[in-house]
């Protein structure tokens, strides 16, 4: 890459002039005091090889911006050359200034300012040599060496300012990066936990219709009473999911700073129990919690981890029992739910089968859990351990969903 390819992308004094344009201009400035008629004959050429001096930077200045070092030690020494000549020749000055600038503007502080300061040193040491040699007290070398340094500050500045507008444009920039990918993944976690939410809402009340219905089927003439009661529990349940799909359609249709949906917790552990029992399902719930309170977080988890243990009993259990343990283990809660089967699980990772699982994982690690899940002697076993620590706490905030 050229070393001014990202200086190009600056502000310039003329946007609007093309570099050709612009170093045209430069040669004008620095070749027509050569041939200027002055009152002062110091500052005419004083033969053929001086107007050589006076018009070569013309030549070398459209260079600087590949060269800087280079083009600025080529000014100084036909400026010395010229001066060595006795012309003080004020357009090889101005081309040393313009290159001066140019290093300045072009490298870095550490490469520029040692490479500016030598050509000022020189500029000045020579013209004040030149000056003794010749016995005269013309101090204009020192004006010359003041507007190369002069220059320098210029293009030092320039270019410190270059860097702060693309420092600018580079943070706002990586922040609108920032930006879409925290909308990309909040839009990601908004859609799982949607999909969460509906699984919730709708798996384990279908399964508890789908049973019922079985049993009201094979009941219906033996044992009408018993029927009744299976059709009522399916009136029961299908209430409560279309409910629940309307609760979460609200809370998809309201604003942002809108109330979020209310989640069930472990109070409401006797009602998913119960509607298990009226299928006809022996259910055996042990709950060893105590009388501690248990976190917002972990306590709708808790209840998510039995919700969806019994679900899957009633998908794939051939005994109607399931076991549920809630025990308090130190600063953590374990939650077991164990059905009988008579063939292996489903693959929890593979769908259709394995979406609540992988839901329920999800939920399970946002409160810093662990979840099991698999076959065990007694049939198949859904186990998790929830913190409930000050982290597990502040995982989530009331009406939020882990």
């Amino acid at each position: 890459m050229r070393p001014d390819s990202a200086i190009d992308t600056a502000p310039r004094l003329f946007p609007s002039v093309p570099r050709w344009g612009r170093d045209l201009i430069v040669a004008v400035l620095v070749i027509v005091p050569a041939f200027a008629p002055v009152p002062f004959p110091e500052l005419r050429p004083s033969g053929p090889l001086v107007y050589a001096f006076a018009v070569l930077p013309a030549a070398v200045l459209p260079w600087r911006r590949r060269w800087p070092r280079t083009v600025l030690a080529a000014c100084v020494a036909l400026y010395l050359a010229a001066l060595a000549s006795g012309t003080l020749a004020p357009g090889i000055a101005l081309a040393v200034a313009i290159a001066a600038y140019a290093v300045a503007n072009r490298l870095d502080r550490r490469a520029a300012a040692p490479v500016s300061i030598a050509a000022v040193v020189v500029v000045v040491v020579a013209g004040s040599i030149v000056i003794e040699l010749t016995s005269g007290t013309d101090t204009r070398f020192l004006q010359i060496g003041l507007s190369v340094a002069l220059a320098g500050a210029l293009g030092d500045a320039t270019r410190s300012r270059r860097a702060y507008v693309l420092a600018v444009l580079e943070r706002a920039r990586r922040a609108e990066q920032t930006r879409e990918a925290e909308a990309s993944r909040r839009v990601t976690e908004e859609r799982l936990r949607i999909a969460r939410d509906l699984h919730d809402a709708v798996a384990h009340q279908i399964s508890v219709i789908s049973l019922n219905a079985g049993v009201a089927s094979s009941a219906l003439e033996t044992r009408p009473e018993r029927a009744r009661e299976a059709l009522a529990t399916i009136r029961t349940a299908s209430r409560e999911v279309l409910g629940e799909i309307g609760s979460m359609l609200t809370v998809l249709r309201t604003p942002d700073e809108g109330p979020a949906r209310d989640q069930p917790g472990l109070a409401r552990l006797s009602d998913i129990v119960e509607s298990v029992r009226v299928a006809g399902w022996d259910v055996v719930v042990r709950d060893e919690r105590g009388d501690d309170p248990i976190p917002f977080g972990p306590d709708i988890v808790a209840y998510r981890v039995v919700q969806e243990g019994l679900t899957n009993a009633l998908k794939h259990g051939t005994a109607r029992r399931a076991h549920v343990l809630l025990r308090r283990d130190g600063d953590d809660l374990e939650v077991v739910v164990t059905n009988p089967l008579d063939h292996s699980p489903p693959d929890p990772d593979r769908p259709p089968s394995g979406f609540g699982l992988i839901g329920l994982r999800e939920r399970v690690d946002s409160v810093g859990g662990v979840l099991e899940a698999g076959p065990a002697p007694a049939g198949f076993r859904l186990a998790a351990r929830l913190p409930l620590g000050p982290a597990a706490s502040a995982a989530r905030t009331p009406g939020g969903t882990p």
